[in-house]
């Protein structure tokens, strides 16, 4: 049996499980840019207490859940 039947008969038997087949890309989380990415977004957020006050405003309009 070669490889593309046996692919051929595996898809056949999960549609008729009623399955599907879904792709799905995702990023390489072993590339270079990857890392230069995720190191540039991860400077942002260790500096964003130094240039704003956006959680203060988000506590400051905040109500506890179990005061509502």
């Amino acid at each position: 049996m070669t490889v593309k039947h046996r692919v051929s008969e595996y898809r056949r038997r999960m549609r008729a499980r009623g399955l599907r087949p879904v792709q799905i890309w995702v990023p390489d989380v072993r590339s270079e840019r990857f890392a230069q990415e995720a190191e540039r977004q991860a400077a942002l957020v260790a500096r964003a207490d130094e240039q704003s006050d956006d959680q203060e405003f988000v506590e400051a309009v905040t109500t506890p859940w179990d005061e509502e």
